[in-house]
């Protein structure tokens, strides 16, 4: 595979030294059916990591609750020692039950147990980041996060953390969390059919807090993947190209980590930077309204 040059930029986090290509990578798909336990092409996925880092990727998301334990087993596999450019972002806020349900985990032992579960599974002694997810099946709620943010901002003073973010989360609780802690990053649910952060993104931008989607191609209807499969085929694209050049075109601050398994599809992700939409294009985008359902919880 040829070198990948252009990952849309750049963009470094409010308030820190960390400067990461804007095409990232998520690992969620690294791991089996239904994010549990390890998947079926061990090797496969030590070798898309590689290939990512390989074209330029210096910035993973993931978490141990992916598997569990199992994606970032992978990661340290295929990674460690790490590349010194290389970024990784993880969270924590849930674990898994027995029957691969997805269960809250806020309470101040599930937290640093979390966080030192990060730790050991990816071999590292202070996590770059890591994101307090507030798991919510209908979304952000504005329920206080004092309690469980006080305890990453404790863990983090005693040097287990660099840098916090947010995932899942409203502008008030933004607002909250700044008085306990910098935060570097937000993580919510927002595509080309689910705008309803618009001007959240745009406000973090002000602040120079880079917002991070999930799910960019999630949740359409029919009429609405039309739309974007016509799109993509004037362009000779796929409609997962199209949907992330949009994302890309929004707002400086975005940061992309679309996932996969297979080393192709990784490639045809990141070629999405060399994507140019016209504003025509952008402009029928833009009509693509939101209220769809996320198909799952991060």
């Amino acid at each position: 595979m040829t070198k990948q040059t252009n990952l849309g930029g750049s963009f470094t986090l409010a308030n820190t030294s960390l400067t990461v290509n804007r095409m990232g990578y998520g690992a969620m798909q690294l791991a089996g059916p239904q994010v549990w336990g390890p998947p079926r092409d061990v090797d496969g996925a030590i070798r898309v990591l590689r290939e990512g880092v390989e074209a330029g990727v210096n910035h993973i998301d993931t978490s141990d609750f992916y598997g569990p334990h199992v994606t970032n087993q992978i990661i340290k596999q295929a990674l460690h020692p790490y590349p010194d450019s290389l970024v990784i972002v993880t969270k924590v806020g849930a674990r898994r039950g027995d029957d691969k349900s997805w269960l809250h985990a806020l309470s101040r032992q599930e937290l640093i147990d979390a966080v030192h579960d990060n730790l050991r599974n990816l071999r590292l002694d202070k996590l770059d980041v890591v994101n307090l997810r507030v798991v919510d099946v209908n979304g952000p709620l504005d329920a206080s996060i004092e309690e469980p943010l006080t305890v990453l901002a404790e863990l983090k003073h005693q040097g287990l953390i660099h840098h916090l973010g947010l995932s899942n989360v409203t502008p008030l609780q933004l607002a909250e969390a700044q008085k306990i802690s910098e935060i570097v990053c937000v993580q919510n649910l927002y595509n080309v059919a689910h705008r309803d952060d618009d001007g959240f993104i745009h406000e973090l931008e002000r602040q120079g807090i880079a917002y991070v989607p999930f799910f960019p191609l999630g949740g359409f209807s029919p009429l609405q993947s039309a739309a974007l499969d016509a799109t993509a085929a004037a362009l000779h694209a796929t409609p997962m190209q199209v949907a992330l050049a949009w994302l890309l075109q929004r707002e400086p601050n975005i940061l992309l980590i679309p996932g996969t398994s297979s080393v192709k599809h990784l490639y045809e992700n990141l070629q999405t930077a060399a994507l140019q939409l016209p504003p025509e294009t952008i402009a029928e985008l833009d009509l693509i309204s939101g209220g769809q359902e996320s198909i799952h919880t991060d």
